[in-house]
């Protein structure tokens, strides 16, 4: 019998709880490999609590070392290299002891392939010991063009760091489209970004999913005026959407529907979301929740009212799989999958956005269901989007078969 093909997979941050987007498609890409190869993760975390949930992502890893990161020697780190021509989020996601547990990983088990998750994880990938092994990286996004995105928005000195940062990155993933076998992103507008800036890279869109099963409810739906939007909400493009929303956007949803009730849901909110919350014009923000479903089957209308959005925003996704519309700005549809656009009202402006959660909102219970039910849920299941994964990883391992046309670097 043949041997398993062996992963290494490097992340930045645990993928488990598969909670937040970039742990929820980590958490996807592991657990498929995991079907067809033998899967080694190396994961920073923030903390002791963190590495302590590896423990509940074992039945599908062969090993997972977890490395703390340094929270205030790497900024020392990082305020260092701003007279460098390092990228400041290397210096950010690193971790004492990585290049020896890497040693120690690669003595004992070598890997075929190295998958790492973001490019900067993937600058392991280019040093000893896994430098010359087949590398795979999936970049997610484009981390240069969001950088360059945030600098545009911002004043100095942060739009200066910004756009040094936008600069750095997208050298480092020029060079990347060099070395690595295949670099992954969620979508076409990820795939022409990261083409601007090699136009030879062997790019493939792996696009994100959503777990079908889990946000699929059989209750009848809720007949709340509740408006959600989920989010990490210390997250500035979310902080920026929340402020926007609560500001201008619930003022003119109120004026019409007194009895409307806006939820701020996601961990770590800012001060500036913190402020919003104001029983008496009836914006809730929860902080941390143990499961987002329940604040989404309860309400009326999702939104994702984010200005700047790269990738996929999976909180529409959720919601959408969730049999609730998800009102979402031009910013986010552009990077939605087409299949979940039918459930996803588009508007731009503050009154316009306050027209589409308005007119959603008037919508009986049922209407508000079929018009979720519109978009092509089924097709966004994980399973379905990663179909993919194993030809391009073992292409990269140089094993022999056809690779499919997406793993060929052709689809669009």
């Amino acid at each position: 019998m043949a041997r398993r093909l062996r992963v290494l997979f490097l992340t930045h941050r645990l993928p488990f709880p598969p909670k937040s987007g970039d742990r929820l498609r980590a958490h996807y890409l592991i657990r498929d490999a995991a079907t067809w190869a033998d899967v080694d993760l190396l994961s920073l975390v923030a903390d002791a609590a963190e590495a302590a949930d590896a423990a509940q992502f074992s039945d599908c890893l062969d090993r997972c070392i977890t490395l703390q990161r340094p929270p205030l020697g790497n900024l020392a780190r990082g305020a260092a290299a701003l007279l460098t021509n390092t990228p400041l989020t290397h210096r950010l996601l690193d971790a004492p002891g990585a290049r020896q547990a890497l040693t120690s990983l690669v003595a004992e088990r070598r890997p075929d392939v190295v998958l790492a998750y973001c490019s900067s994880m993937a600058r392991f990938a280019l040093e000893p010991p896994l430098a010359g092994l087949p590398l795979v990286v999936d970049l997610v996004d484009v981390d240069s063009g969001k950088w360059m995105a945030l600098a545009e928005s911002s004043r100095p000195p942060l739009s200066w760091v910004y756009r040094r940062e936008a600069r750095c990155l997208g050298r480092f993933e020029t060079r990347l489209s060099r070395v690595a076998s295949r670099l992954l992103v969620v979508n076409e507008r990820e795939r022409q970004a990261m083409l601007a800036l090699a136009p030879d890279a062997k790019v493939t869109v792996v696009p994100n999913g959503v777990n079908v099963g889990a946000f699929r409810t059989g209750d009848p739906p809720a007949e709340s005026a509740r408006v959600v939007f989920c989010g990490v909400m210390d997250y500035a493009p979310n902080v920026e959407a929340a402020v926007w929303l609560a500001n201008d956007i619930w003022p003119l949803v109120r004026r019409e529907r007194a009895d409307a009730e806006l939820q701020l849901v996601g961990a770590s909110p800012s001060a500036a979301v913190r402020a919003l919350a104001d029983p008496a014009r009836g914006v809730i923000v929860t902080g941390s929740v143990p499961d987002v479903r329940p604040y989404v089957w309860g309400a009326g209308v999702a939104v994702a009212p984010l200005l700047l959005a790269r990738g996929v925003q999976n909180k529409a996704l959720e919601a959408v799989a969730g049999g609730v519309p998800c009102v979402v700005t031009p910013a986010v549809a552009a990077g939605l999958p087409a299949e979940v656009l039918a459930g996803c009202p588009v508007a731009e402006s503050a009154g316009a956005f306050a027209g589409a959660i308005l007119r959603v909102l008037a919508l009986d219970p049922a209407a508000r269901r079929r018009e979720a039910a519109a978009a092509d849920i089924d097709a966004l299941d994980w399973p379905r989007r990663l179909t993919e994964l194993r030809a391009i990883v073992e292409e990269a391992a140089g094993l022999p078969g056809p690779p499919s046309a997406r793993a060929g670097g052709e689809r669009g």
